[in-house]
């Protein structure tokens, strides 16, 4: 593909995506680009000979009405064959576009379209590795390419021949031995992006660029540290007064709008940092939290020549610190912030081990893929956070692979992001951190946040969880079976087969002592299989009579002998004696070994490390008899054994977290903040678990009350009560009220659930009454995709419906109008059954407590604040909090949760009068 080189780029539109099942396409363009530049434009509307579906409209604005005088595509046929010939092929996702097209020409009689093809989202999830989504829309506003109206064939082409345009003029950024490696792997893909790579080498080694940039590991280019950044040296004085915070912030956000709440925050936090006090805010949606506590904290961190630290729980807002709040402030103060992000060593790469990857010759398309998306991201990267790629499910395995597992040789951050972290650390004025990394410095040999200054632990409430999961053990059926795959028998010509050919052709090993080790093996998986078979027989005879798919039982519910749990442990150990004195064999050797087979010892040693570690994990969790912890096994039950998973979590934390902070108490300040810390008749739900003193105070600052205008809350007072109902009939109403509302408010709704099956029932019931045909429907554990994806296609939809259990709760936002209407099935109660929640509740219940008051009711009333949250992001947004529970009018702690919200109107209506209001309270509102 020379600079000459013809390149059709081509986006359809169609009613649908399969051509076979009478799906027609709508509309086509192409955008005929030489020279990397555009000679020309081709678009035209085809008519289907058939209705196009309300949803197809409404993604693309394409009517009826719009086709109606169109020819169908068999009159366009011959033209757009003869533009795409001697054309490489272009689209964004050439999967759908060519195919449909080929099949197409097909239909009206011509022969197949031969050609090389360029699929731009293969190449952009290459080179951009980093980007958080790959739509074209999405792309497009990263690069600053015009797109009108997407998912109109027209635009969509034209904005793609932009963006290959883009991605050829990043390729020439890249270092000349990225593009070598490039080159080298990447006739594995999917497309015909090998010439494209080449012939960028070319200019690249003709022009002999220099990459200075850059550090170099054996053959992969490396982005060189950044320097810490140098402030001007002015003493930064509080601003004490609102008209000196005015300017200040005026400075950042030209359009800020004054706070007194958050002003009264900056001004408690700059106390107790001041003064070493532990301080506790629950700071509401509106007061503008995040700035709230940057503020005190770097002038402090200035004032004083000591670090601040910032702890929170989620990496959105890890990532919205560093991107968005911190450049924001660094305008503001007019100087740089020295900060540093500092997580967990295995969330950085080992450039070592990605190294010696690169020598493996069996690579699947992932693998490949993966390689290549992390050659360029290295060149890229400042962090070395794996976090940062986006790659696809298999990519996830090379990642785990790869992830920094040790401390590094040198203490030299040339090529160790881990240690670059740690010595930008050691500069910054401000460290940010997750609650994981915060926790996990309780064990680290050399701890790292025990000289800082003073602490925000943000997201509060989370950090309880944070707290679990830092202890959790998890054992999981298929992960073992992995290793065992991994190793293999003789005959498998897995890691052992190859290990062993090595061996005798070097004479370190006898045919008896390599059989040995192989029958050690035999023994293992044996083990190991007859105690699961042991653990299905006890699960099915505690549950006999269960009838649900997923199982959850207690292990001190189930009698296993523990004999044959023993013996896992002593097979599994004895077979990593035996394959460590194999390694042994191999590094004490005065042989040289080759690269090929350094890498297979390193793979071996990796599978020794990992039974090691599963040793212990199984011992842990089946052998040891540990008050403090709840254990149970998770299994769904049409996939034995495969699904068979094992928790272990400690039952209360607070005394793991007083470890981590007493010691910080006695020296510097503590400042707890977070959207949701407290509940009605038990202030100190979160506090008590935090182990703060009782003493400390809680300072609440709420917006104001204008803040929520835009909200209305509506509680159906005459839904059935669902123990008095059968669920079928419960679910039926939940249906009739969802569809309903759903109509009035032309979609953009959340449907929230507790329960996973009525979530699933309700949402089968919905589809076959049709009622909502017109809207599209996504629905957690139905719907494909993680939770991310599914709220992305949600937004793309103006008629669209997200029926989501307990992860949409929290945690997730949909600014602007984006979200009509929160619609609650039922009051967020933990599941009794859950075992973790179960083996809280028994050890409340078991020193004379209520679990319910004490647990049960503080935890529903948290969560249903946090689903209150999704609703109202900003001053701006608009929409209705609808509960359809009826216990929140019927029972006495109803009304903590109706306390627990803003102060709104709620109104209590039975639904069909709740249906008029909420239209005529829609209407007013558009």
């Amino acid at each position: 593909m020379k600079e000459s080189q013809k390149y059709a780029i081509v986006d359809i539109e169609t009613t649908g995506h399969s051509p076979a099942s009478g799906d027609r396409m709508i509309q086509i363009a192409i955008v005929i680009m030489q020279g990397w530049e555009i000679v020309k434009k081709y678009s035209t509307f085809i008519n289907p000979g058939k209705p196009i579906p309300l949803f197809i409209q409404d993604l693309t604005n394409i009517t009826d009405e719009d086709v109606k005088d169109a020819l169908p595509f068999e009159a366009y046929a011959d033209y757009i064959y003869e533009l795409l010939e001697g054309a490489v092929f272009v689209a964004h996702n050439t999967d759908f576009d060519l195919n449909f097209l080929q099949a197409e020409f097909n239909r009206a009689g011509l022969s197949k379209w031969h050609g090389k093809k360029i699929d731009t989202v293969e190449l952009t999830k290459i080179l951009f590795p980093m980007s958080l989504s790959y739509k074209l829309s999405d792309l497009a506003n990263d690069f600053n390419i015009v797109l009108q109206s997407a998912h109109r064939a027209d635009d969509d082409a034209l904005a793609t021949a932009y963006l290959l345009k883009h991605c050829w003029e990043e390729l020439l950024t890249l270092p000349l031995v990225t593009l070598e490696q490039l080159h080298k792997r990447s006739f594995r893909l999917r497309t015909d992006l090998a010439q494209l790579f080449f012939d960028a080498l070319v200019i690249k080694r003709n022009k002999a660029i220099t990459d200075e940039g850059h550090v170099f590991y054996r053959k992969i280019a490396i982005r060189k540290m950044a320097p810490t950044p140098k402030s001007d040296g002015d003493e930064l004085v509080y601003p004490q007064t609102t008209d000196e915070k005015m300017t200040l912030l005026l400075n950042g956000i030209p359009d800020f709008e004054e706070r007194p709440q958050q002003f009264q925050m900056m001004d408690s936090i700059w106390h107790a940092l001041n003064t070493n006090a532990e301080h506790v805010i629950e700071a509401s949606t509106g007061i503008g939290k995040t700035m709230g506590y940057l503020v005190p904290s770097i002038y402090y961190a200035k004032k004083t020549n000591q670090k601040i630290g910032i702890s929170t729980y989620t990496s959105h807002l890890l990532d919205q610190l560093m991107q968005n709040d911190i450049p924001i402030l660094e305008q503001a103060l007019g100087q740089p912030i020295k900060m540093a992000l500092l997580k967990g060593m295995n969330h950085y790469i080992d450039v070592e081990k990605f190294e010696k990857e690169l020598k493996t010759q069996d690579e699947s398309y992932d693998q490949t893929f993966t390689v290549l998306q992390t050659l360029i991201w290295l060149a890229k990267t400042e962090t070395g956070d794996l976090s940062e790629l986006n790659v696809s499910g298999g990519g996830q395995l090379l990642l785990d692979k790869i992830r920094k597992s040790a401390l590094p040789k040198t203490t030299m951050p040339l090529y160790d992001f881990y240690s670059r972290a740690i010595q930008n650390s050691r500069q910054a004025d401000i460290i940010v951190t997750n609650h994981a990394m915060l926790l996990s410095d309780l064990v680290r040999n050399e701890q790292i946040f025990n000289s800082l200054g003073g602490w925000i632990i943000d997201e509060a409430h989370q950090f309880i969880q944070a707290a679990i999961n830092q202890h959790e053990k998890i054992f999981t059926y298929m992960n073992w079976k992995y290793l065992f795959g991994q190793i293999g028998i003789q005959e498998d010509e897995q890691l052992f087969y190859k290990i062993r050919r090595v061996a005798i052709k070097k004479q370190l090993l006898n045919y008896q002592t390599l059989d040995q080790l192989e029958k050690r093996y035999i023994q293992m998986v044996n083990a190991f299989d007859t105690a699961m078979a042991a653990l299905l027989r006890e699960v099915k005879v505690a549950n006999h009579q269960s009838k649900q798919q997923k199982i959850e039982v207690f292990i001190s519910e189930l009698q296993l002998g523990r004999e044959v749990l023993i013996k896992v442990s002593l097979t599994v150990q004895q077979w990593v004696d035996e394959a460590t004195e194999l390694i042994r064999k191999f590094t004490s050797s005065v042989e040289e070994l080759a690269p090929e087979h350094e890498y297979l010892i390193e793979q071996w040693q990796y599978i020794v490390n990992e039974f090691t570690i599963k040793i212990a994990e199984w011992d842990d969790v089946f052998l040891s008899q540990d008050p403090d912890y709840s254990c149970w096994l998770e299994l769904d039950q049409r996939s034995v054994p495969g699904s068979i998973q094992l928790y272990k979590k400690p039952i209360e934390v607070t005394s793991t977290i007083g470890k981590l902070f007493d010691p910080i108490r006695e020296k510097s300040g503590i400042v707890w903040t977070s959207g949701t810390l407290t509940v009605p008749s038990n202030e100190r739900f979160i506090t008590n678990q935090l182990g703060i003193d009782p003493s400390i105070p809680i300072e609440k600052l709420h917006a104001d009350p204008g803040y929520y205008d835009g909200a209305e809350v509506y509680i159906v007072n005459d839904m059935p009560d669902i123990q008095a109902v059968s669920q079928s009939e419960y679910i039926e109403e939940v249906a009739h009220a969802v569809t309903n509302t759903v109509r009035m408010t032309n979609g953009r709704c959340f449907v929230l659930f507790t329960s996973q099956d009525m979530l699933r029932k309700t949402v089968n019931l919905i589809q076959e009454s049709e009622l909502l045909s017109d809207y599209m429907i996504f629905a957690q554990g139905v719907t494909s995709g993680s939770r991310m994806r599914l709220l992305k296609s949600f937004q793309k939809f103006n008629h669209s419906v997200l029926f989501g259990t307990n992860s949409f709760w929290e945690g997730v936002d949909v600014p602007g109008d984006g979200l009509s209407a929160v619609i609650v099935v039922r009051l967020p109660f933990s599941s009794p059954e859950e075992p973790a929640f179960k083996a809280r509740a028994n050890y409340i219940t078991q020193q004379g407590r209520n679990s319910f008051t004490e647990l049960a009711l503080p935890d529903a009333i948290i969560r249903f604040k946090q689903g209150f949250g999704r609703l109202i992001r900003s001053s701006h947004d608009k929409g209705v909090f609808i509960v359809l529970d009826r216990r929140i009018e019927t029972k006495s702690y109803g009304q903590q949760f109706i306390e627990s919200l803003p102060p709104i109107s709620i109104q209590k209506l039975p639904l069909h009068s709740m249906v008029q209001s909420l239209g005529n309270w829609y209407n007013e509102k558009r």
